[in-house]
């Protein structure tokens, strides 16, 4: 018989993790038809040799190995889509989540009182282990930013411990933004207050092995999140963060241009060259990192993304002059056509770099 339930786990580096999880899963689980779906991108610890040993020995597991990309909230979304089961939860496969919840998660999915139900560290009896006041701290941060956009109150909308029907994943999947790690609220946020949301409380567990996937550039993404929800659906959320980085580079631009106008006494012509220069650059680079985090560029591919760049950048720089010209002729104010043109070459900019730089 088919599977009623079906447990995504995303995996990178967690190959001392994953045996454990499944023996768990084989204690709390029993008289329940499951199974567990290892969504692998393409770990250098030989996680996913490890699960397709336990997936030749026990069929209830499964491994999806991705190559090429990265992220969580995409590896969820693959994950429950290679399944048929009415009901899918969701949970880390560093064995912090407590899988002693999943019988009553699934018990509220079965009687009808709800379509979404979430493992909640902040939820009356609920706790956060061991946490650092700071990692705390960041994260009540990050729930705070989350009531932006989360339309239902939750107490722990960070949680990446939860279930939900297969119904209720249908009506929200063409609307996932799937950036970054936070899947949970990114289902939230898209069902618009149409899910009924239950909160069970359980406390996150210490790390037995491998690190933790927490980093800058995990910031970057839940903020890209964030913006998608708000504003997306007017501007592109990707395009907002191309012009934050813009911005940036325009500071790095004048810092440059004016190091080499005054303290090398180079002419304004080396310097603004070598400025703008240095600014396409590191624009580049900091949007491969964070913008374009989910189709980063390496190796060669590095190399030729980067003149590919340099060729989108230096045609929108003529469109920029040129649009600006032009309506400074038209009699428009400098300020206003100055605008214009610089609008003109950020559209420009991140339209051909999306099309020729940093292709799907």
């Amino acid at each position: 018989m088919s599977p009623e339930l079906t447990i995504v786990a995303p995996t990178f580096n967690e190959r001392g993790n994953v045996e454990a999880m499944v023996t768990r899963l084989d204690t709390v689980l029993e008289g329940i038809r499951w199974e567990i779906v290892f969504v692998d991108d393409d770990s250098s610890d030989g996680t996913i040799e490890a699960l397709r040993t336990l997936a030749r020995a026990d069929p209830r597991v499964r491994a999806l190995h991705r190559i090429g990309r990265r992220g969580l909230a995409t590896a969820v979304v693959e994950g429950i889509q290679s399944s048929s089961a009415p009901y899918i939860a969701v949970m880390d496969s560093d064995l912090q989540h407590d899988e002693a919840l999943l019988p009553t998660m699934l018990r509220r999915l079965r009687d009808g009182s709800a379509d979404l139900v979430i493992g909640s560290r902040y939820a009356d009896g609920g706790g956060v282990g061991d946490w650092s006041v700071k990692r705390a701290r960041m994260s009540r941060l990050g729930s705070m930013a989350a009531r932006i956009v989360a339309p239902t109150p939750l107490s722990d909308p960070l949680s990446g411990f939860f279930m939900i029907t297969r119904s209720a994943f249908d009506s929200v999947v063409r609307k996932l933004s799937s950036q970054g790690f936070k899947i949970l609220l990114d289902i939230v946020a898209s069902g618009g207050g149409g899910l009924r949301v239950v909160e069970l409380p359980y406390t996150f567990r210490v790390r037995a092995h491998g690190k933790s996937k927490l980093d800058s550039a995990v910031a970057w993404d839940y903020l890209a999140l964030l913006v998608d929800k708000t504003i997306g659906r007017f501007i592109p959320g990707r395009f907002v963060l191309f012009v934050a980085v813009g911005t940036i580079g325009v500071g790095v631009h004048l810092g440059v241009l004016g190091f080499g106008a005054n303290v090398l006494e180079a002419s304004f012509l080396v310097s603004q060259s070598i400025a703008t220069l240095a600014a396409m650059t590191f624009n580049f680079f900091l949007n491969n990192l964070l913008t374009y985090r989910d189709r980063r560029l390496r190796g060669w591919g590095l190399v030729g993304g980067l003149l590919s760049f340099y060729a989108v950048c230096s045609v929108g720089a003529v469109a920029n002059v040129g649009i600006a010209i032009f309506l400074f002729g038209q009699h428009y104010s400098w300020w206003l056509a100055g605008i214009a043109g610089i609008l003109v070459g950020a559209v420009w900019n991140y339209a051909a770099s999306s099309v020729f730089t940093w292709r799907r």
